[in-house]
């Protein structure tokens, strides 16, 4: 019994407070915010060259239908989520992610990323995607996004959803109290623990003004 009660204790102290999963119950308050500088980003492993596959900021009906979220307006007939900003992967590095695969006999990372910001106020996304590029290397997010955002404070979320993992974030500012879109954080976090695995994140092809690939898209995502 002692020596199991040692293991319990001991996975306990490696979860990190930033990996954080979503339960409906828990308070807005008891999520880990932590100064922009101090929280965790994206990791990259040891292929150095994925740091160089870009990002893309995702348009209003990509996030919904990457989450397998119907696409409705909200009570007051506005898009879903008008506070979250997501980056997706560009068709280049969908493609790269493919090739880099295939050149290095399946030695290479199939794993590709997603980011989504969820802001305080949809005042504070507007004033951030005016100055964020709309398209950048995944080795820039963490210094240019995420470190970038001075006087703000942040909870950290990361999902692995087999070929995808997505990063989540939630940013307010600094010596705020709660977090006031704390109910569209808790749906976007649930509808990510509800998908189930990409097996081919060439899938995600079929977004928008992306160019299509053969794929099953049954296979894909959950439905």
């Amino acid at each position: 019994m002692e020596e199991k009660e040692k293991k319990k204790n001991k996975k306990q102290k490696h979860q990190h407070p930033n990996d954080q999963t979503t339960k409906s119950s828990v308070p807005a308050s008891d999520f880990s915010f932590k100064p922009s500088n101090e929280v965790k980003g994206l990791r990259f492993g040891g292929q150095f060259i994925v740091k160089s596959f870009t990002v893309r900021r995702a348009r209003p009906l990509e996030l919904p239908k990457l989450l397998d979220f119907p696409p409705l307006l909200n009570k007051n007939k506005q898009l879903l989520f008008p506070t979250t900003t997501a980056f997706l992967p560009t068709n280049f590095t969908i493609l790269a992610h493919h090739a880099w695969h295939t050149l290095t006999l399946g030695l290479g990372t199939k794993k590709s990323k997603v980011v989504l910001f969820v802001f305080e106020s949809e005042a504070m996304k507007l004033g951030v995607d005016r100055v964020w590029p709309s398209e950048i290397p995944l080795g820039e997010v963490n210094k240019k996004l995420i470190r970038g955002l001075k006087g703000c404070e942040m909870a950290r979320f990361k999902f692995r959803k087999g070929c995808i993992t997505f990063y989540v974030y939630a940013v307010r500012g600094i010596g705020t109290m709660g977090f006031s879109c704390a109910d569209d954080l808790r749906t976007i976090l649930q509808s990510i623990v509800a998908l189930k695995d990409f097996l081919d994140h060439t899938a995600m092809l079929a977004m928008p003004n992306q160019r299509s690939l053969n794929y099953s898209p049954q296979l894909a995502m959950a439905h």
